[in-house]
């Protein structure tokens, strides 16, 4: 695996935070709705269903509890929503028939004969992978594109959160065609770090949000799919299913057999017309332990041994005019840290996720010439004043907290008014 691989990993090092600036938003009158996407027949919520407002590039996506929030600027009251989800019947709703909470959104599941697209399906799924990756000029954006993203990161010790960032940011993202790596911009951030609960240890994200944007698997492609590691992996066609109403062929892949070097394992989600990724779903092979730990621990105290226990990451595409935009990533690290003096291990989870919640091919449009660049090994500042605030993202798009992160907010707040 190279060097360049190697840096698509979140890497934990165990030193202690390094900090960064913030700046401030723009101001917009807008509307907030808040609701729930269920299923129709089970009333099973639909986490990280997408939601776009029609006619515009503004967007959102529900947490892993099918709960959004949704920002809509006055001039766009009149449009409907497009709400989609795999395997689901793509729904528009009138964006007068929201409330502002409680909107309650049922999706009807996709019962479609998928058998005509099986049989058209290619015979060689590794090909099929290839071809996506070559037609990656014709599918998707051959230009800059600015967008505007929401992040967020959590560390938890066993099931406590230990540390929570979140931040908007603009991104550069660059053409498909170019080897330039996309740009990351800071508008406005906070963050609250629990140093108690990390035994006195900070555990740096190396890259941060960029990491985020290294799951894209179509740009960043010599993460996963190099030359060299096409060879190692075994590719096979899964049911083919929908998104948004289009076939889509499912490409399963994992190493081989022979190949103990840690490499990755999931599925591809590849648009049948446009032969496009549209999603994807994937884990490290962490089965090698000593090999796994190389790729993550860079440094670490000498009595304690850290071995990563699951890496999963998660990316997804949007289509807009006949072109494939990064849509959303998701990334969950666990790991385990045996200390020589201790009788038992301590686990830690880190996840982070990024929604784009609008963009335009227009940089003035979306982005602050006096925001803060972020370096590829930046990561987040102690800022917990913004806990306090409700109107804090303003009239920002951002993932609705899920129920454990929803209660860490408030303990941050009351934490905050009692100092």
């Amino acid at each position: 695996m190279n060097t360049r691989q190697l840096s698509f990993n979140l890497k934990l090092v165990l030193v202690f935070f390094i900090l960064i600036n913030t700046a401030t938003s723009l101001a917009q009158h807008t509307k907030e709705f808040k609701g729930l996407i269920l299923d129709k027949d089970s009333n099973k919520p639909l986490g990280l269903a997408d939601l776009i407002i029609t006619n515009s590039n503004i967007s959102t996506i529900a947490n892993s509890d099918g709960e959004f929030t949704l920002k809509v600027p006055d001039n766009l009251m009149g449009n409907s929503v497009t709400i989609s989800y795999l395997g689901y019947q793509k729904l528009e709703v009138a964006l007068s028939d929201f409330k502002p909470s409680n909107t309650k959104i049922y999706l009807q599941q996709a019962a479609t004969v998928l058998a005509e697209i099986d049989i058209a399906a290619p015979k060689d799924a590794k090909e099929l992978v290839k071809k996506v990756l070559a037609l990656k000029g014709e599918n998707y954006s051959t230009e800059t594109i600015f967008m505007t993203g929401f992040y967020r990161e959590t560390i938890k010790k066993r099931n406590r959160n230990a540390s929570l960032s979140e931040a908007l940011v603009s991104i550069n993202k660059q053409s498909y065609e170019s080897n330039r790596n996309d740009k990351i911009t800071l508008i406005k951030a906070r963050k609250n770090t629990d140093y108690s609960r990390l035994d006195t240890i900070a555990l740096k994200i190396q890259g941060g949000p960029y990491s985020s944007l290294h799951t894209d698997i179509v740009k960043y492609p010599e993460f996963i799919f190099s030359d060299e590691t096409m060879l190692d992996y075994n590719f096979y066609f899964g049911r083919s299913t929908q998104i948004d109403d289009r076939m889509v062929y499912v490409v399963n892949f994992r190493q081989k057999d022979n190949i103990s070097k840690p490499l990755y394992y999931g599925t591809l989600y590849i648009d049948a017309d446009t032969k496009a990724l549209s999603s994807a779903v994937y884990n490290l092979n962490v089965e090698n332990q000593d090999a796994a730990t190389k790729l993550f621990v860079r440094k670490k105290p000498r009595k304690a041994n850290v071995y990563p226990t699951e890496a999963s990451y998660r990316v997804n595409y949007r289509t807009k005019n006949g072109k494939w935009y990064f849509g959303y990533s998701n990334i969950l690290i666990s790991f385990k840290v045996n200390w020589e003096n201790r009788w038992f291990n301590t686990r830690y989870t880190l996840q982070s996720e990024m929604a784009i919640t609008d963009w335009n091919i227009d940089e003035a449009l979306l982005t602050n010439k006096q925001n803060k660049k972020l370096k590829q090994n930046t990561i987040l500042q102690d800022q917990v004043s913004g806990f306090t605030d409700p109107d804090f993202w303003g009239e920002y798009n951002i993932i609705e907290p899920e129920k454990s992160i929803e209660s860490a907010i408030k303990k941050i707040s009351k934490k905050i008014k009692k100092n």
